[in-house]
């Protein structure tokens, strides 16, 4: 099983705060198995967050990022065509960030279940189009 870590699940794994039991099991057993991806949504969107000055981080982003990628098993997941397309089918109705639709779009592409704390994709999951683990549980 692939685990696709959203933005705020990815900080919140590396800062060791905020995650729930129920998501912390889930994030070993895919730890031990290599199987943890982040999106390069998920990229983009600290980024962006850290140059909005909505996410203080301890050095710059892409030192960060490097870090955070160097000191676990979390990889990168690769942006394919057919990620961009599906993504964007989503409607704006049920995912208004389209962020947070590539990532739903990546986690649906991997067959990945996507760790995230994010009520609305929560909700759009219950409709059965993502396979979805509260990060908060």
């Amino acid at each position: 099983m692939i685990l696709l870590l959203d933005t705020h699940a990815w900080i919140w794994s590396v800062a060791g705060e905020h995650i729930g039991r129920r998501a912390q099991r889930v994030i070993s057993r895919a730890d031990a198995n290599d199987a943890i991806r982040i999106s390069p949504a998920s990229v983009f969107e600290l980024t962006a967050l850290h140059t909005a000055g909505r996410l203080r981080l301890s050095t710059v982003p892409a030192e960060w990022i490097r870090q955070a990628l160097l000191t676990s098993r979390i990889r990168l997941a690769p942006l394919f065509t057919e990620v961009a397309v599906d993504a964007g089918s989503i409607p704006r109705t049920a995912l208004a960030d389209p962020l947070d639709r590539l990532i739903v779009a990546t986690a649906r592409h991997l067959d990945a279940t996507l760790l995230t704390a994010d009520a609305q994709i929560l909700l759009y999951a219950r409709t059965g189009n993502v396979r979805v683990q509260d990060a908060g549980i």
